[in-house]
């Protein structure tokens, strides 16, 4: 939870494909899960694109 020491962090993926071996979708969720392993504070929203 935020104090005033510490404000609410909020991050946005926008995550394209590695072409050949991950989707864009799979690679918004393996950020989005190290981003939480790092700082589990963080709320974070993931939103697959494309080109």
């Amino acid at each position: 939870m935020a104090d005033a020491a510490q404000p609410a962090r909020h991050v946005l993926v926008a995550a394209d494909k590695f072409k050949g071996s991950l989707t864009a979708v799979q690679v918004a969720e393996r950020v989005t899960a190290g981003l939480h392993r790092v700082a589990p504070e963080v709320t974070v929203e993931s939103v697959p694109v494309a080109d």
